[in-house]
């Protein structure tokens, strides 16, 4: 939860992986870069963490979660291509970092975390920095959140068998699915996939991923 610190303690290892793990290695957007080097990435896990909070790897939260590699999170969040004014579904809360990214670049984020103990986590996090621009529901993220659809731009934390048809109705016409660093663009009468590179997530569980029990997850 957010201490009362000196938001300056790790200024330079945050400028540091701005310049180190993103900008160096191809991200471009100036939004994403401006927001990632703001973000007090610290915040978001344990304080016994945080000497490790801008190490160039994903870092365990708990329940089986991690927070993705600072990299990984630039990648995806740059494919959305947001302009400010968007709506976006985030599937995977986790500890909320990506969903602070996502907030401080478009209007509205709906986020979805299956486990409870995670997402109300986040919640009372979002509160706490006062980002009333986020929207969480406690759920089986494979089945989207239809009663907010369409959305602009789709995000997915995790690694599914296939895209879960329910999040590819739920995007509006050119709009932008990135998950697994693969981006799905939908048309009029198609859907465009692209790579973004390679990376392992975590699974995603649910109706349409993958499930508890193939995966010997208690």
């Amino acid at each position: 939860m957010v201490k009362d610190v000196n938001p300056d303690r790790f200024a330079t290892a945050r400028a540091n992986m701005v310049e180190q793990q993103l900008r160096r290695r191809g991200i471009k957007e100036k939004r994403v870069l401006e927001v990632m080097g703001q973000v007090r990435r610290e915040l978001f896990m344990p304080e016994r963490q945080w000497p490790e909070a801008y190490a160039d790897r994903a870092l365990p939260v708990g329940h089986g979660q991690t927070i993705s590699q600072p990299l990984m999170v630039a990648i995806m969040t740059e494919a959305l291509e947001l302009k400010g004014g968007e709506k976006v579904l985030e599937i995977g809360t986790g500890n909320g970092y990506q969903t602070v990214i996502l907030a401080q670049l478009a209007a509205k984020v709906f986020t979805i975390e299956r486990v409870r103990e995670l997402g109300r986590y986040a919640e009372r996090l979002f509160e706490q920095l006062e980002l009333f621009n986020i929207l969480v529901r406690i759920a089986d993220g494979t089945h989207g959140w239809s009663e907010e659809a369409p959305f602009d731009a789709i995000l997915v934390t995790a690694g599914a068998p296939e895209v879960p048809k329910p999040y590819l109705d739920q995007l509006k016409i050119g709009g932008r699915l990135v998950q697994t660093l693969y981006r799905y663009i939908r048309e009029k009468s198609r859907v465009v996939k692209e790579n973004c590179g390679q990376c392992r997530f975590v699974p995603l569980i649910g109706h349409y991923g993958w499930k508890e029990k193939d995966l010997n997850i208690h």
